[in-house]
């Protein structure tokens, strides 16, 4: 227990993990219809991504400009198999070629390519989820950390990285489905992911995913590896010349953020019922840095409220104010920048905890202080005392 609460930062790391699981667990299933909790649960998917950028942008001082390549690739694994699983002979019957998903029957392919054959596997699609986006992570991160390619050079190449997916998977139409993804996914090894039931399942299998990532990114920062993060984002050159392979160190947080984007793609899939280039670009991955910059990227539990709080501004903008809606948004992020620099977190921080403390601080017992004691005056002597000087007659 006492191990628990020190990786959680203290009882104060406790109690707002504890806020935040009886929003999300009670407060949200108990309050909000079947399509508005299917929309949490959308921008809890999110969170992966922010919660993972806190790792690697926060602490690590890594900016990556193109997380949206691990998230798509998470989603399209999964994608893949559910589209299999929906494209079965009996259900494609009326198709030229029965048991092809319908886009490759569209774009006049007979036989299914090789590089969905794995995917008819559900313990492989998952292994997929987690393998490929960190092989991808790590082969980027080897080729630019050892290099020591950092700052804004390393957040243009990985928009780079981000523009070549998205334009190779809209121009691979017959293995992709083009721009318009993969869709129409309907069941997991037989169960309709459709229903108001399976989506409640799925989004609290969602939320425990996402509270696992929480404790296990809680668990790095406060090992060694931790704080040699933090020294490396602040003096890098200093950690590099006390011996310690700084790169090596950087591929590792920078893999673990992107297995976090990818769970969190993956469960998207599984929610939403597509997966489209539209969630893979620089457009997004730029928005999942806002997530974590409301949030504060200090703060792996401000990421889940920064999620939370600007894609519910992106719903409600979009839903009262249809023309003004990016306006509204692009407000509230420079809003956020100017004013709260370190997000919600930092905001809670300065404000919060003092007014929390002040609520709740029990005022001091008052003490009825003793009776002065008054202390006479010393007696005049008879006599002046004798000098040692002065010379006795």
């Amino acid at each position: 227990m006492n191990a628990l609460n020190k990786m959680l930062g203290g009882r104060q790391g406790v109690v707002g993990l504890l806020i935040l699981a009886a929003l999300i667990l009670v407060v949200f299933p108990l309050t909000l219809d079947a399509f508005r909790l299917n929309m949490v649960g959308k921008y809890l998917t999110y969170a992966f991504v922010a919660v993972g950028l806190v790792l690697c942008w926060g602490y690590g001082g890594i900016l990556s400009l193109g997380q949206g390549v691990f998230f798509g690739l998470g989603g399209y694994c999964m994608a893949m198999f559910l589209k299999l699983e929906a494209s079965d002979p009996e259900s494609t019957k009326i198709q030229s070629t029965p048991g092809i998903p319908d886009f490759m029957d569209w774009n006049q392919i007979t036989e299914l390519p090789w590089l969905w054959v794995p995917f008819h596997s559900f313990t492989f699609t998952v292994m997929a989820v987690i393998v490929l986006p960190v092989l991808l992570a790590l082969i980027i991160g080897v080729a630019l950390f050892r290099r020591r390619v950092g700052d804004v050079y390393f957040s243009i190449v990985t928009q780079a990285i981000a523009l070549i997916l998205t334009v190779l998977i809209i121009g691979q139409q017959g293995l992709t489905g083009g721009i318009n993804g993969i869709t129409d996914l309907k069941t997991l090894l037989g169960w309709d992911i459709r229903s108001d039931s399976a989506k409640l399942l799925l989004y609290f299998i969602n939320a425990g995913l996402l509270f696992a990532c929480i404790l296990f990114g809680k668990f790095i920062l406060n090992s060694k590896l931790g704080r040699l993060l933090m020294a490396m984002r602040d003096k890098e050159e200093r950690v590099r010349f006390s011996g310690y392979d700084v790169a090596a160190f950087k591929v590792f947080v920078y893999c673990v953020a992107a297995c976090f984007s990818a769970i969190g793609g993956a469960m998207f899939a599984l929610q939403v019922g597509f997966m489209s280039p539209s969630f893979v670009g620089i457009v997004p991955s730029i928005e999942m840095v806002i997530f974590a910059a409301v949030g504060g990227r200090m703060s792996l539990l401000g990421a889940v409220y920064g999620s939370l709080l600007v894609n519910y501004g992106k719903t409600y903008f979009s839903e009262s104010f249809p023309e003004l809606w990016l306006y509204l948004m692009g407000g509230l992020f420079i809003a956020v920048v100017m004013y709260f620099p370190n997000g919600l977190a930092g905001l809670w921080e300065s404000h919060g905890r003092k007014w929390l403390s002040g609520f709740t601080r029990k005022p001091a017992p008052v003490i009825a202080s003793p009776a002065p004691v008054i202390t006479p005056p010393p007696a005049p002597a008879d006599k002046k005392a004798a000098s040692p000087l002065e010379i006795q007659p």
